[in-house]
């Protein structure tokens, strides 16, 4: 698999060459073993030191690793019409490593660690293409407990400028003529974000939370749309999470075109316009017992003038779930809380290289789910696909063309656990990443013990 992070990181500016192709070797380690501790997947301790010096280098910095990415993230955009814009902010805790400097309160002051908001982008098929926007950050101690205050301060002071960062940078960077919708869950519900993609000319997505007011109406957002008939219906996969089993869900779909008021309570601006948008609600009539119904309401200045578009639109929103998937894989899958580097800008190093590695893995996944036909070898080198059949059929490949990526992603997910029961779906990244860490040590045996007969015969 090393093939895909020279091609990946090959144009990474970091200052000189060698430092390059240091980048390239740490994250082919890592990405081989994801799971694994730093030693464990370099393998070695001139490896290890390498990484870790990598990390702590003052020639280099966090943004030079994620642009190399990034600049290969726009050359997979370029191959598409439409682009979701997937923006989260999630939470790095490093309580429990009391030593680390420059750490800031989470939600509490007991909590300290640092603060990270992405923006993906994501295929309207469901494949994450990379990383677009990174923000990291870490809370000031004098700044907690004056949440009270937070309305008496224009935006660009405040945390929410995250997505006008987010959703500025995705503008400058999207340039060559793709189409991009930036989508949010409820903390992105805020007027200055509509305003600001509507002075962008940039679509948008998002989950409401505020029962706005409306112009020239004596209702509010929700009891006005409510007051729509339905006109559709949509079946969505409800991923598993903290709260609910993984499940299909039967949505009834309305909309209409609604003008919000804008904000009266704010001492800057005093005069603010109002904005026409479209909503959406999309609701689980008869949720099964003892589970949450789904309701999303979302408004979007995507036009929207039949139920088709709608429900295309409700099943965009519906990707939202990646990012948090991505999140989940840097924490659970690449151990980002479990590093004890000591500062925080270490850690943001290694943020800045685990998140290669966290997209990469979520593409295989989705990779394989929505084009599971297409040949392996984009994604493993023979002599890795050979060892890797060779163990879970116990006998050697039968055939002359390669099997495809749907195969080989079943059985690496079969070496991390996973059974493939009618009932167990798809392979989630997890099972992935338990696999890989297996694959590596297979393959590097098969390989050896392959060239050992060579060189001996």
């Amino acid at each position: 698999m090393s093939g895909w992070a020279t091609a990946e990181l090959k144009n990474a500016q970091l200052g000189d060459v060698r430092r390059t192709k240091r980048l390239i070797l740490i994250v082919d380690n890592l990405s081989k073993k994801p799971s694994a501790t730093v030693p464990e997947a370099c393998g070695t301790w001139a490896a290890t030191k390498a990484t870790y010096d990598f990390w702590d280098s003052p020639y280099i910095k966090p943004e030079q690793i994620r642009q190399a990415h990034i600049d290969s993230t726009l050359k997979r955009i370029t191959e598409q019409d439409w682009i979701l814009a997937i923006q989260d902010t999630t939470e790095f805790n490093y309580t429990n490593h009391p030593a680390t400097q420059g750490m800031g309160y989470l939600d509490s002051k007991y909590s300290w660690g640092l603060k990270v908001h992405s923006t993906i982008a994501v295929t309207t098929e469901g494949i994450p293409l990379g990383l677009i926007n990174q923000q990291v950050w870490a809370r000031d101690i004098l700044e907690l407990g004056k949440a009270s205050t937070r309305h008496q301060k224009p935006t660009i002071t405040k945390e929410s400028n995250k997505w006008l960062l987010g959703l500025r940078a995705t503008k400058e960077l999207i340039t060559s003529g793709q189409k991009v919708v930036t989508i949010a869950d409820r903390e992105a519900d805020f007027y200055d974000l509509f305003a600001a993609c509507s002075s962008l000319e940039s679509a948008f997505l998002i989950r409401a939370t505020q029962n706005r007011c409306l112009m020239d109406s004596d209702q509010h957002l929700k009891e006005a749309l409510e007051e729509v008939q339905p006109q559709g219906e949509l079946i969505v996969e409800l991923k598993r999470n903290l709260n609910r089993k993984a499940r299909r869900a039967k949505l009834t779909i309305r909309f209409t075109s609604l003008t919000i008021k804008a904000p009266q309570n704010r001492p800057w601006p005093k005069h603010l316009a109002a904005i026409n948008l479209q909503v959406i609600l999309a609701v689980e009539e008869d949720p099964p017992l003892s589970e949450e119904q789904i309701s999303w309401l979302l408004l979007t200045n995507l036009p929207i003038s039949n139920c088709s578009q709608a429900i295309r639109y409700v099943k965009w929103y519906s990707y939202r779930w990646l990012i948090e998937r991505y999140h989940y894989t840097l924490k659970s899958g690449c151990g980002l809380e479990k590093l004890q580097l000591r500062t925080a800008r270490r850690l943001e190093m290694a943020l800045a290289t685990y998140s290669i590695v966290a997209w990469r893995l979520l593409w295989l996944t989705y990779q394989a789910r929505c084009h599971p036909e297409t040949d392996c070898s984009v994604v493993l080198e023979p002599y890795e696909w050979q060892a890797l059949y060779a163990t879970i059929h116990e006998k050697k490949y039968p055939f002359t063309r390669p099997p495809t990526l749907g195969e080989v992603i079943g059985w690496i997910a079969q070496l991390g656990g996973f059974l493939g029961r009618k009932s167990d779906g798809a392979p989630g990244v997890k099972t992935l990443w338990r696999g890989l860490r297996r694959l590596d040590d297979i393959a590097r045996t098969w390989l050896f013990c392959h060239n050992s007969f060579f060189d001996e015969s």
